[in-house]
Parts: C-alpha cells; structure tokens; sequence
C-alpha cells in the first residue's frame, strides 16, 4: 500500500449537510481571491478547477495490484485466555485516474481467511472504496461510487473494534450508485440538475447474541434510493443578493416489509452581503415527506414470524402502514462568514420536520498541511440512502486507510474538499427509517515530519417505525453515539513507515433496559520495503468493549505478512 502523507481519522462521521442547506454555489465569497501565498501557489493536492492562472494538470494513470499473505494471532486476556491464530490471502487493487474528461480512484480487496479449524471459520471479505466522474460534455458528467465494508447488526449486541478473527454482530455491507449531472450558464443565471440510483445490500447475518431480555430488531435487507435535484440561480454581483429557486425528490424502496421512503421539496433561497466577508443567508419552501411499511405475517398466537434468515417475514396482503408523515412549510436563516479563501463559517436555525433545527458548517485552512472541519447536521433517513448520501460527498481523488490487522477500511477517506466516514451508518444495520442529529470535528496536519489527526463527534438516532407494525417496538427508541479518535504517522526512512491509531465510542442504547457500550483500543504498524515492489508488514494491538452484564472482551492481536505490488 503506498505511504499516506495524511492517513486519517479512523472514527468520524461527517454527513453531508441536508437538502434544506443554501442553495448558492458554495465556492462563492464575498471577498475577492487575490490571496496567494506561497503554500497555496505550491498546494499540488488541490483540484486543478482552482488553481487560479495555473496550467492544467499533466494526465495521470496509476493502477497498483497487489497480493498479500500474512499469519495473525488473537489472544484473548478475559474469557479463558485462548489464543488463535489463522492465515490470510489477499489480491487487491489501488488506481486513481486524474485526466482532461475523468477523474477517479478506488481501493478493492478481496481477502480469504484461512482458520485451521481452530475456532476461526473461513471467511469470505470484500472491502473497498472507489468514486469516480466522467464529463461526456462540457455540461454533463457522470457520476459513481461504491463501498464494501462490514456493519454492526445490533447496537446493543458485541462491540468488537478491531474486526479480526470471528467477530460476533459484524455483517458485510455493499453500496453502489450513479447518475448524470447538469450544469450550464445562460448569462448571469446558473442552472442545475442532477440524477442518481444507488443500490444497498446486507448479507444475512441470522445469530445475533444480545443481553439477556432484549428483543432482536428487524435487519436490513436491501433497497434502492433515487435521488433528483435541480435548481436556477444567480450569484451576488449582477445583483445586489445572490438567489436561487432549487426543488428535490427523494425515494427509497427497501426489500424488507416492502419500506419506503418517499419526500420531496421546493425553495428559494437568497445571499446578502452585508460587508465583504459576511452575508445574511436564508430560505423559505414547502416539504412532504412519508415513510410507510407493510406489517409481518403473523403466528395464531399473534406473534410476528421470522425466516430462516433472521428477519421478519413480510405480510403481502397488509395493507401499508405510515409510520412517519409531514408536509407544510420550512425555513432557515442564519449568517455566512468568509473572511478569507481559507476560511469558511455557516450557522443556521430553522423549522423542519414538524420540530426546530440547527445547522452549520466550518472549514478552515490555514496552510497547504493543515485543515480544521466540523459538521452540525439534522436529517431524515434510511440506512441505503445515508450510505449512498455519504458516497455521494466523497471527491473523487482521496486518501483512505486500513486497519493495519483486519485490512477494513478506516473510518473515513478524504479528499481535499471533503470527506467520507461510515461511523454514523454502520453503528447498527436495522430496515427503520431514523432521524439523525449530531456533530462531527476532525483536525489535520503535518508538522516536523509527523502526520496526526484527530477527530470526535456526537450522533442521535431516533428510529421511525409505524406504530401498528411489526417494528413498533423500535418506533420512537433514540441512541445515542459519542466517538474519538486520534492518528500519528511518519515516514522513519525511505523504506520505512510507522502509523499508530487510539481510539474510543460510547454507545447509549435508547432500549428499555439496555446496558451501554464503551469501546476502546489502539493499534500500531510497521511498514518496510524490501526491495522493488516488495514489502513487509508487522502490527500489534489492544482492543477492548464493556457492557455491563453481557459477555465484555479484551484481546490483543498481532500479525506478520508480505505484500507484492506490480
């Protein structure tokens, strides 16, 4: 894998801020960008659309397979001491394209694990990321992206941080979507339009341990989301204020009890400028949104009947029931702060769904090595579209990492505009739609040599279910999820690389006697290049989870392996 200059944060959620956000171009500011200064003139990681009175970009194709073998052992220092050990083989896949008409990157492995018959099952693992955009013209381009990783199933259930060996609760996790997008001038107005289909699917996972006198949710089976957008508008300048009139249709169709989700929304929005680095920001529309299911067929006893795959068993001839619906007027207003290109500040308070809300956004850049970002959001979801939304705001050139002893994706990839992390998404893989609120921060740099980052945030998920379902016992049950995270990294040599990780979540199940979970661990790596295209890999680390009367753990893993790139 090559060396990251700024590997990052394995533990943040940012989620994109939701439809209801400013509809102006968000590139614009109040303030003239005569700034340049040295660090910016030489920031070669910036996208080339940016570079003010800079020459394209040479094309730049670089596709690096790979294959891997490596021997790890688990010892587990609570429940009986048992120690395990098992081989994998892995082929994967790092490209990234960057051209005059495409731009793109992915990360794919394949891995099989090979358990010896010691307590370790042989397993099957997909993890990747890959993003990517094609312009067909000058105003249209096409847009994709998918992941495969490994979710937690329950909440309440085990814990495990560090996926390796035979982790309980964890189940793999694919998303895919793609779609056109617009965009063109006539005169002063910019207009666009956008379209998008994802797809989402979680492999059955039918043994789910929980506490004692908890009841099992239903899981998430799969669905596909829709998503089309458009809007006309004018940046401040023609005009006193900037304005735009933006509209929105949502939907997701879920296997499972035949969900869905279904929402829709018009708006203005206007910018004012009230001196050169600060403007007045606000909308006004009108929003509908449903959500329904369909009941579970039912025992004579009354009881809802789960297959032979962990899930409810759907009723065809129910009739559907809502669970959640609202329709009427929204509005937000707040303040728009740039006080230079490097800097950027928005806050916003307003009504939407039926309730008040908050949020906002900060970016700050101080230097070519260093970024500061926090997200405050408030949206109306499912699980497939969260994924495909999250998917959808990952740029098309990033920097990912994996846990040096599982080989999963870290948790997060980021680009120099912005960010993708899965922490808020995976916690729990239930077929309710939920509202979600929370804040996320993380922070970067580079300094003497040494790459660092950190980052934590706080989610809220209340899940909506119709009440005369089979699901309604989760209608209305809210938890909560506290997550930190810190990473330092650095290049001891030319062949040589060193990469550490601590982190730590807390989660507050909203359940009726639900115990909570606190997670906590670290992990350390080596890397070593050998000769060309050869290199070896040695990682330690200690992982834990407490859950107050259940079956808590503490173990400790370590791994040996060698990697061939071509």
């Amino acid at each position: 894998m090559p060396v990251l200059k700024i590997a990052l944060l394995a533990g943040v959620a940012l989620s994109p801020l939701p439809a209801l956000a400013q509809q102006i171009d968000p590139d614009w500011s109040p303030v003239e960008d005569n700034y340049a200064s040295s660090d910016e003139a030489s920031d070669d990681a910036a996208p080339v659309s940016k570079k003010r009175g800079k020459k394209r970009a040479e094309p730049r194709v670089e596709v690096v397979p790979y294959i891997e073998v490596q021997q790890v052992l688990v010892a587990d220092l609570k429940n009986g001491g048992d120690v395990l050990t098992y081989s994998t083989v892995a082929a994967g896949v790092d490209a990234s394209i960057a051209t005059r008409r495409a731009e793109g990157q992915v990360s794919v492995r394949y891995e099989r694990l090979i358990g010896y018959d010691n307590g370790v099952d042989d397993q099957d693992i997909v993890t990747g990321l890959a993003r990517g955009s094609l312009a067909v013209t000058r105003n249209l381009s096409l847009e994709a992206g998918a992941v495969a990783a490994r979710s937690r199933v329950d909440g309440r259930g085990a814990a495990p941080v560090n996926l390796v060996g035979n982790p309980d609760n964890i189940t793999q996790v694919y998303s895919v979507y793609g779609g056109p997008t617009f965009t063109t001038q006539a005169g002063d107005l910019s207009i666009n339009a956008a379209y998008r289909a994802g797809y989402t699917k979680v492999e059955t996972k039918d043994s789910v341990v929980l506490p004692a006198g908890q009841q099992r949710f239903d899981q998430f089976d799969d669905s596909v989301s829709q998503l089309a957008t458009a809007s006309v508008g004018m940046q401040p300048g023609p005009l006193p204020i900037g304005w735009a009139v933006s509209g929105s249709w949502q939907r997701e169709d879920a296997g499972q009890l035949d969900g869905r989700f279904d929402g829709k929304y018009v708006r203005g929005d206007v910018t004012v400028p009230v001196s050169p680095t600060l403007a007045l920001v606000g909308g006004i529309g009108y929003e509908d949104i449903e959500i329904s299911e369909r009941d579970a067929l039912r025992d004579a006893g009354g009881v809802p009947i789960v297959g032979t795959d962990g899930r409810l068993v759907k009723d065809p001839n129910s009739p559907r029931l809502i669970a959640y619906q609202t329709d009427g007027l929204i509005w937000d207003a707040g303040v728009l702060w740039r006080p230079s290109p490097r800097t950027s500040v928005e806050a916003r308070y307003g009504r939407r769904y039926g309730s008040d809300i908050y949020i906002g956004s900060l970016s700050y850049r101080p230097g070519r090595d260093w970024a500061v970002n926090v997200s405050v959001y408030d949206t109306v979801t499912g699980f497939g579209s969260l994924l495909n939304d999250n998917l959808a705001a990952l740029p098309t050139q990033f920097r990912t990492t994996r846990n040096p002893l599982s080989g999963d994706i870290g948790g997060c990839a980021f680009g120099q505009s912005g960010g993708l992390c899965l922490n808020d998404a995976l916690q729990n893989a239930s077929s309710a739609a939920f509202r979600q609120r929370g804040i996320t921060a993380s922070f970067s740099g580079t300094t003497g040599g040494w790459d660092t980052g950190v980052a934590l945030g706080y989610n809220r998920r209340k899940a909506i279910a119709s009440s005369l379902g089979a699901q309604a016992v989760v209608n209305g049950v809210t938890d909560e999820f506290f997550f930190a995270a810190a990473y330092l990294g650095t290049n001891i040599d030319q062949r040589t690389r060193f990469e550490s990780n601590i982190y730590a979540s807390y989660f507050d199940s909203g359940f009726a006697s639900a115990n909570d979970v606190l997670q906590t661990g670290a992990n350390a790596a080596l890397y070593r290049q050998i000769i060309r295209g050869l290199s070896a890999k040695a990682a330690v680390g200690l992982d834990s989870y407490r859950q107050e009367d259940f079956d808590s753990e503490l173990t400790a893993s370590a791994l040996l392996g060698l990697r061939y790139s071509f």
